[in-house]
Order: C-alpha cells, then sequence, then structure tokens
C-alpha cells in the first residue's frame, strides 16, 4: 500500500471509530448471553474439591457406545472450554456421535489444599472417579481422554493402572519437555517453584495466566485488536467473552504438585524417559498397552509438536494413532474444524475399539 493510499485508510479507520465504539459499548450494556457450560449433566461423586459430572446422553440406551469416556482436563483454567456455547461445544459433539462422556471437575484448592500432590489427585481423586464409573456403569474398563496436562495425568494413571483403561486419548498432550520451540517450557528451565510455593502456598491462577499471555504478546494484542474491528456484532461479542471467561477464570494449583510438575517433568523431563515416579511407584510407558489416539495442533505453542508426538514411540501399544491438525492449542476444542473434522475422528476412533 502506498502512502497515500495507507493515510487514506488511516483517516477512514478514525472517523469510524466512535460509531463502531457507540454501538459496541449498546451490545456490552445490554447484557450479552455469555453463559458457558450449560450442557445438562448430573454429579455422579464428589470428594473434597473434585467433581465427577456425566453428561445427559443425547442418544437413545441401544444407539449409546457401551464404554464410557471419562475426560481429565488441566488443574489450570476450567474444563468449561470444552462446552463453550451451543454449536461450539466439544463435550455435545462426543455426546451427539452416541459416547457416554464423563468430566472430573477438580474445583478450586484452597489454602489449605497446598499440600495435595499428584499422588493425592492421581491415585486418590481420579482414581476414585474411574472406580465410581465402573461401577455405575458396570464396565470393567474406560476410555481415558486427557486434554493438555489433563493429559499427562492421564499417560501417568494409565501406566500406572492399565487394568482399568480401555483406550487412551491424549490432546493437546506434552509428554517430552525437553524441546526448543515452547517458550514456557524454556522459562520453566529457570523457575525456582520453591519460592512460589513459599511465597503464595499454592501457584496463583491469575500468576499462570500472566505468562500464558506473555509468551505470545503480539497474539495477544492481535485478539484485542479484532475484537475492536467486531464489536458491533452481537455474536462475535458473545463468544469473545465466553473465551474471556474461560481465559480468567483460573483455579489455583496446589503447591505441591506445581513443585513436582515444575522439577519432574519441565525440569527433569523424567516422564518421557521413564524416570517418573509419583508415591515410589515407576512410572513406566511401556506398560501402556491399550490403544492409543495422540491429538496434537499443528499450530499449537503451549503444547508443541515435538511434545506431544514422541508418546506414541515410548508406550507399550502396538494400535497407536498419532493425528496431526492444522489448529492452535484452543482450536482442537472450539475451532470450525474441531467440529467437521476432529470430533468425528475422535468419535470414530473410540466407537471402532
Amino acid at each position: 500500500m502506498n502512502p497515500e493510499k495507507f493515510m487514506t485508510a488511516m483517516e477512514a479507520e478514525l472517523k469510524s471509530f466512535p460509531e463502531k465504539m457507540r454501538r459496541g459499548m449498546e451490545i456490552l450494556t445490554g447484557s450479552p448471553d455469555c453463559r458457558v457450560g450449560t450442557s445438562p449433566a448430573e454429579v455422579l461423586y464428589t470428594e473434597d474439591n473434585m467433581t465427577l459430572i456425566r453428561y445427559q446422553p443425547n442418544v437413545a440406551d441401544d444407539k449409546r457406545h457401551p464404554t464410557p469416556v471419562l475426560i481429565v482436563y488441566a488443574l489450570i483454567n476450567r474444563h468449561i472450554m470444552l462446552d463453550l456455547e451451543p454449536g461450539r461445544s466439544f463435550v455435545q459433539n462426543l455426546l451427539n456421535a452416541g459416547l457416554d462422556v464423563y468430566l472430573v471437575d477438580w474445583g478450586r484448592p484452597g489454602p489449605a489444599d497446598r499440600f495435595l500432590d499428584m499422588g493425592d489427585y492421581l491415585n486418590g481423586y481420579l482414581d476414585n472417579a474411574v472406580e465410581a464409573i465402573r461401577t455405575r456403569s458396570g464396565a470393567a474398563k474406560i476410555n481415558l481422554m486427557g486434554i493438555c496436562m489433563g493429559g499427562t495425568f492421564a499417560v501417568i494413571y494409565t501406566a500406572l493402572h492399565p487394568e482399568k483403561i480401555k483406550n487412551l486419548i491424549t490432546l493437546a498432550t506434552p509428554t517430552d519437555f525437553d524441546i526448543k520451540d515452547a517458550t514456557l517450557f524454556l522459562w520453566a528451565k529457570k523457575l525456582d517453584p520453591d519460592k512460589i510455593v513459599a511465597a503464595h502456598g499454592n501457584l496463583p491462577g491469575n500468576l499462570a495466566n500472566i505468562l500464558y499471555l506473555l509468551a505470545v504478546p503480539v497474539d495477544t494484542v492481535n485478539k484485542y485488536i479484532q475484537f475492536i474491528n467486531g464489536i458491533d456484532n452481537r455474536k462475535f461479542v458473545s463468544t469473545f467473552l465466553r473465551m474471556e471467561k474461560w481465559i480468567f477464570d483460573s483455579p489455583d494449583m496446589s503447591g505441591a504438585v506445581f513443585r513436582k510438575y515444575i522439577r519432574d517433568l519441565l525440569q527433569q523431563n523424567r516422564l518421557i524417559n521413564n524416570r517418573f515416579y509419583l508415591e515410589g511407584e515407576k512410572v513406566d510407558l511401556d506398560k501402556i498397552r491399550c490403544p492409543l489416539l495422540n491429538v496434537y495442533g499443528k499450530n499449537d505453542f503451549l503444547a508443541p509438536p515435538g511434545s506431544c508426538i514422541p508418546l506414541g514411540e515410548a508406550v507399550g501399544s502396538k494400535d497407536v494413532r498419532t493425528m496431526a491438525v492444522d489448529s492452535g492449542h484452543v482450536g482442537i476444542f472450539v475451532g470450525s474444524m474441531s467440529h467437521k473434522t476432529i470430533c468425528p475422528e475422535i468419535s470414530g476412533w473410540i466407537r471402532a475399539r
């Protein structure tokens, strides 16, 4: 664009800006719908802060897949991203495919929970949730689906309790942390978790959010520029506010879990090398013999391809599919491709097994 055309475009943009903001304020002050996590569900089991929920099935009993699917989400941010809004709900897509979907809501740890360690979460809360599903459904084994950090947890759990898992599905799940193209992983190499735990007890959710935003500052700025440009579009604003609600609704993370996650995984990369121990028991990835579907985003900066791909070679299963999708971290679950391609692929893979 030559300088004259550039200045003309800038002048037009500046002239339209006040009117655009006026229309936007009308929408923002008009109580736009930004409800999230609205799919009907029942509470099956609770323990301390953890809640196990089962989503209301969308198909008749005789058309539902007999093996339940348990979703394990990360401790940072909340699972509401999976049920963002009607038409963009990862959970609803799974239900529409005839899957019986359960989810672990980790809740919000308080100051007294700073000493809960990874063993409490995986051998305690998660294992009790699995047992509750097995009792409710009558299934000897369940399908375990882990997302991001929750996927790392699902891998560890499956290696320790292989007799309870029929299929393992990992989405945007890092397992190899010794890579050079992940800003957060590189920062973590020099992080002293002991100082953070000493100062706060738990990892503050707001601090984790700041680190995420700083990892991609240009994308963060562009996001708000796009918001201004689309502010007079009610549907766009509603979806944007839902995403913002998810991003900034971040629970704290138990200090003991945070310390072990940083030390053993991000700094010493013990999991992928079979040097990780939980409550004195070695986590041997070769003990994962069930079918594995490992999905990663080609443009994911939080769980880059290099951190996800090695899992397929590390497990003992002979039925492994590593699936690359043209998406970033969140797009796997809320993008248009999630609805059209990714969810049908995942559901089809599960139903075939």
